[in-house]
């Protein structure tokens, strides 16, 4: 089964897109004479940009909040291996905008971040 994790709680909703990004990391990257690249390839990360669909206010709450230590485990479906993988993230700027209101109380659409491997 297939699903994202954040801090050992499964997210639902389900963000409605979720792309991974495949993302090299150099210590250093230089050209020679001739235009070569060389490069001093460190690590390999993942980069995760999630965009949820319409939230009430707790579903949207109960998101943010799993995001908000400095440092977390993120379960996800990795691309590149076909399977589930786990590593630490942290979270970058995130965003909320309202679509509507229904009853005086606000529904949330959009909400989107970026996880970002450690």
């Amino acid at each position: 089964m297939y699903y994202l994790k954040i801090s050992g709680t499964v997210v639902n909703p389900a963000p409605q897109t979720m792309q991974v990004a495949i993302q090299d990391i150099d210590a250093k990257a230089t050209r020679d004479a001739q235009g070569l690249l060389h490069r001093d390839r460190v690590a390999t990360k993942r980069k995760i940009n999630l965009t949820f669909g319409a939230l009430t206010v707790p579903e949207c709450s109960k998101i943010l909040r799993l995001v908000e230590a400095e440092f977390f485990s993120v379960e996800y479906l990795d691309p590149n291996t076909g399977g589930m993988k786990t590593g630490r993230f942290y979270v970058g700027d995130r965003t909320a905008p309202i679509y509507t209101f229904v009853d005086s109380l606000p529904v949330w659409k959009n909400l989107s971040f970026d996880l970002i491997e450690q």
